[in-house]
């Protein structure tokens, strides 16, 4: 099967969930730590979210610098569209990473996606997602409320993987032709038997698949007890290489859809929002000068967004690499100073209550990440 760019590109608003203790021995035993990612597809422009107080960015961007922000320290301010995530900052359970990324220094978001899932080095090497993979080291594994399977997710288990507004069960006609002309061990009935087996809370239908819709489920299912524990949102529309706009345009819009989603999700956890980190994920950042669109190209260091109540304490977290053309990897992108597995490979080991050793083992292959799991994450 083939998939054009425009296909590509709009294909976006997605939700999955997963490990629910309804099929996760191990996810019954612990303490409902929930695990949100949301991908941001097409490059996020860490410089236009969180950006820095310095006026060396002013000159490479005179058309397209946020007005309007709202400060974070004295170093950083944050893009005015952010609202939820200033809300979430000024009450502590907001946090940002700049100057990171994948280890991932080409300029394709087909290749920067397929490693920002999977977490390696060679684009399409790897079949499974670090998430995924670090789900089987947990034990976590369970039900997947998406079609198809994200590749991030993607590990050694069979997943239960079913869309939800296919959720209606043959009649009782049918399902007898089905029990008399297949056998117990074909996958339609393997399939059937699965369905028969999950709890009436999800057996729903979701409904649209706008991004602040997917949040409403998200949050009234990792708020269950019995509910899933991760949950993946997959976002488009980053890729502004026109009209990219400062305190508007399309960069602003596209991260008011976040702040949306963000805002749905606290609203709507409860309690659970105390126990639950929502990180952001993307491929890359964009180019530090504007272009002659008034947009960015494809760049490299950008900034991961935390949130929720196992967030430690409101701060940005850099080792900062400065904007002089020195500074600039290859003279163009801000560089990333940091790897974005660390803070992933910190998540999974905070939510999934495993050592960050052990995470860094099975999900990463014991590449030399930092251990940053008590600096940003309360344990």
């Amino acid at each position: 099967m083939t998939i054009n760019r425009r296909e590509f590109i709009t294909a976006c608003g997605s939700l999955t969930l997963l490990g629910s203790p309804v099929f996760s021995a191990r996810a019954a035993t612990l303490s409902k730590r929930n695990l949100v990612i949301v991908m941001l597809r097409g490059g996020m422009d860490g410089l236009t979210a969180v950006q820095p107080r310095d006026k060396i960015l002013s000159k490479a961007r005179p058309d397209i610098i946020v007005e309007g922000t709202r400060k974070l320290t004295s170093d950083f301010n944050l893009h005015p569209r952010l609202e939820t995530f200033y809300d979430c900052w000024k009450d502590g359970t907001a946090s940002v990473y700049h100057a990171t990324s994948i280890p991932y220094t080409g300029r394709s978001h087909f290749d920067g996606q397929n490693l920002m899932e999977t977490g390696g080095h060679t684009p399409y090497a790897e079949k499974t997602g670090w998430l995924g993979r670090g789900m089987d080291a947990a034990e976590l594994q369970g039900l997947a409320a998406s079609l198809p399977m994200p590749l991030l997710l993607r590990g050694s288990q069979d997943l239960d993987n079913y869309f939800p507004t296919w959720m209606r069960l043959p009649d009782a006609n049918t399902m007898e032709k089905i029990q008399t002309s297949y056998s117990p061990e074909s996958e339609l009935q393997r399939t059937l038997h699965r369905i028969r087996h999950r709890p009436p809370a999800m057996m729903r239908e979701v409904g649209d698949n706008k991004p602040h819709e997917l949040a409403r489920v998200a949050a009234q299912e990792l708020s269950r007890e019995d509910g899933p524990r991760i949950a993946v949102f997959d976002l488009d529309g980053f890729d502004t290489h026109a009209a990219q706009g400062g305190s508007d345009g399309e960069h602003g819009e596209q991260l008011s859809n976040y702040d949306k989603v963000l805002r749905v999700l606290k609203d709507n956890l409860g309690d659970s929002y105390n126990d639950t980190l929502i990180l952001t994920l993307t491929e890359f950042g964009r180019k530090f000068e504007q272009n002659g669109g008034y947009g960015t190209e494809h760049g490299y260091g950008t900034a991961i967004l935390m949130a929720g109540g196992l967030v430690k304490k409101a701060e940005i977290h850099a080792d900062w690499p400065g904007l002089k053309s020195k500074d600039l990897f290859e003279g163009q992108d801000l560089n990333a100073t940091v790897d974005a597995r660390s803070i992933y490979c910190a998540a999974m080991a905070a939510c999934f209550d495993v050592d960050f050793g052990y995470m860094q083992r099975h999900a990463f292959w014991d590449e030399p990440l930092t251990d940053v799991t008590d600096r940003l994450f309360r344990v």
